[in-house]
């Protein structure tokens, strides 16, 4: 069995914090792992966590702990990593669940796996384990968490329009086509501030709103980037061929206002374009109505058009 155990991943608080001494064994914790020492590489990575906070040290320490058979110290380890401030690592989320559905604990592992599906609802590992934990389970109905997950989509569909929202903050939502809590989460701050005559005031107002339930600007963004923009492009090839989304967007001859707007968003093809929503274009200073009708009859012509938030 390797040394330590438990208390050594639970208790990193017995070292004075170095974070300088932590980033050092975390790498050498690495190389030893790269070079196929693994008990060395544990013992370097334990180093690291009883020094700091380094989450992805923290996740090898448990991966390989889990592989060694040391379940209850490995769990302490990825449960570190989910405390560690802001978004909790999904692989680890998972990998817990993992554990818990092997220890038969299957409520916790259920836990484990909803936590992610509520901030990441097309994880396709942690659907297709969900799959195979409610299996396990004989198929088991968790009416609580379906009310739950009915109330949060209630909560979303909710119409912004319903909240005291000043006549500004009104307006350019609505302009943006922005018209529930669920489109709201799927916007970052960084956009909402790039629509003209939307300012900081309007910001903290939404903010504030969205706090008052549980949610955040962005919040529908968050760690699905990449499989949310494969889905995007897989329905695009739907509509059209890839030759055409490929094409580099100076086919289409736009206007120079519409150009520029392309430019600063760094949509170089169609199928750039095609993924892109009324909102992120509207957001662009200088872009207007006029430059939304030319792009909107432009990609018409491929049978294609701006993506819907719906």
């Amino acid at each position: 069995m390797i040394d330590e155990g438990l208390d050594t991943v639970i208790g990193a608080t017995i070292k004075t914090a170095d974070p300088a001494a932590a980033a050092a064994r975390a790498s050498e914790g690495k190389s030893l792992e790269e070079a196929g020492d693994r008990v060395g590489a544990i013992a370097a990575y334990r180093e690291a966590a009883e020094l700091g906070s380094d989450v992805q040290a923290l996740f090898r320490l448990a991966w390989l702990l889990d592989q060694h058979g040391e379940e209850d110290e490995a769990l302490a380890a990825y449960e570190r990593c989910c405390q560690v401030d802001g978004l909790p690592p999904v692989n680890a989320m998972i990998n817990i669940a993992v554990i818990y559905e092997d220890r038969g604990e299957i409520s916790n592992a259920q836990r484990c796996l909803r936590k992610v599906l509520d901030s990441d609802p097309n994880n396709q590992r942690a659907r297709l384990f969900m799959k195979d934990v409610l299996a396990s389970e004989d198929m088991y109905y968790d009416e609580e968490h379906d009310r739950n997950l009915a109330k949060r989509s209630a909560l979303l569909d909710t119409p912004v329009t319903d909240f005291e929202l000043s006549v500004r903050a009104r307006n350019c939502l609505k302009k943006m086509k922005i018209r529930t809590l669920g489109d709201l989460l799927k916007i970052s701050e960084a956009e909402l501030l790039s629509y003209k005559n939307f300012g900081e005031t309007s910001l903290v107002e939404i903010k504030n709103m969205l706090s008052s339930k549980g949610l955040r600007l962005g919040q529908g963004l968050e760690g699905r980037y990449s499989q949310a923009r494969k889905e995007i492009y897989d329905d695009l090839r739907g509509k059209a061929p890839d030759h055409v989304l490929n094409k580099p967007v100076s086919v289409l001859e736009l206007s120079v206002r519409a150009r520029k707007a392309l430019q600063q968003l760094g949509i170089q093809t169609i199928g750039d374009l095609a993924s892109r929503t009324e909102a992120e274009l509207m957001g662009v200073k200088n872009f207007g109505q006029t430059s939304l009708v030319e792009i909107t009859q432009k990609l018409n012509q491929y049978n294609l058009e701006l993506r819907s938030l719906d």
